[in-house]
């Protein structure tokens, strides 16, 4: 499935790596929430997916955090 190959490449990458690509799906879902308030988004379902892979980013930086400590 193509949600289970993105977490394996999320587990993969370390921490430093993870929080720029956070960073970088956080920048992605403000301009997709821009682009929806002014109507120029036509695949609305994008922002969910952004959403969503922000948690799976999260949650694989609190897990590698854990086991580090």
């Amino acid at each position: 499935m193509k949600t289970n190959k993105y977490v394996e490449d999320l587990q993969a990458k370390s921490v430093t790596e993870l929080a720029d690509e956070l960073t970088a799906a956080k920048k992605e879902l403000f301009n997709l929430r821009f682009q929806n308030a002014t109507n120029q988004l036509d695949n609305t379902s994008r922002i969910k997916e952004v959403r969503k892979n922000i948690a799976r980013i999260q949650t694989v930086i609190t897990q590698k955090n854990s086991v580090a400590e």
